[in-house]
Order: structure tokens, then sequence, then C-alpha cells
């Protein structure tokens, strides 16, 4: 559009509009055409999201949605869906890191996973007995030497 764009004649400051807006969120806009098999709209985009939570909570008999899927949605979610395109099952070369990026991503990965799932927990021991909780936390406090 905009080596041509002086050819719109009158369309031309629509142009103009669509190439201000489309540059400024040019590195994320098309995804569906750089990935294959990723929906096109949001709304395929969000189809195959609700089918996946679906399928877990007929999987797992839960009327509502899995907690493990909050904590771990950006693993599970990819798997689920991967699982049901793949003509074949996944074995261990697929699993396997294929260099020190995908290593580093794991890790970077296994780290955000532990870190969303101690919060859940410490927010568990604060609804099961709020006082306890609040008594380690100053506990804590007073240990490191922090003034209180």
């Amino acid at each position: 559009m905009r080596a041509r764009r002086d050819d719109a004649g009158s369309l031309a400051p629509a142009i103009d509009r669509f190439l201000r807006v489309t540059d400024s969120d040019a590195p994320g806009l098309f995804h569906c055409d750089a990935v294959a098999g990723l929906p096109p709209t949001d709304n395929d985009l969000e189809h195959v999201f609700g089918a996946t939570r679906d399928h877990e909570r007929r999987a797992s008999g839960r009327r509502t949605g899995s907690p493990a899927l909050v904590l771990r949605g950006a693993v599970r979610v990819v798997a689920a869906v991967a699982s049901r395109q793949r003509a074949r099952p996944f074995g261990e070369a697929d699993l396997r890191p294929r260099g020190p990026a995908d290593l580093i991503r794991w890790r970077t990965l296994r780290r955000d996973l532990t870190h969303r799932h101690a919060a859940r927990r410490a927010q568990l021991r604060f609804r099961r007995c709020s006082a306890a909780y609040l008594a380690a936390l100053e506990a804590q406090l007073l240990q490191s030497g922090l003034p209180p």
C-alpha cells in the first residue's frame, strides 16, 4: 500500500491513516501469517481457548475451570492445542532442547511457573490462617535486619 499510495487519488489520506495505525502495531500485528496453524482472527483464537477449557473441565470432571490451568496455562494450553493438531504423538526428540536458547527459555518458563506457584501457595496459607501467616512474615522481617 505504501508503494502505490500515489495511485489511490482521493483515498490517499485513508491509506496514510491505515499505514500510521499498522506501523504502530507492526511487530505483533499479523502473527497468523507468520505462524502456521494460528487462527486468523481473535474469535477463532478465543474458540480454541474455550474448547481447550471445556475439554479440561470434561477430562477432570470439574464444573469450573481448573486452578492448575491458571497456574500453568502457558504450558498446558499450548500442549493441549498442539497435541490435538498433531498427526503423531510427541516423542523424545520433540521435547529435547535444540540449543542454548531453548534451554534458557525453558529455565525462564520454569522460574516463572515456580514463582506463580509460590504466590498461589502463599495466598492459600493466608486464607487458611491469616494470623499465623502474618506472624511468620513479621518474624522474617525481624530476622532480616531491616528496621521494623
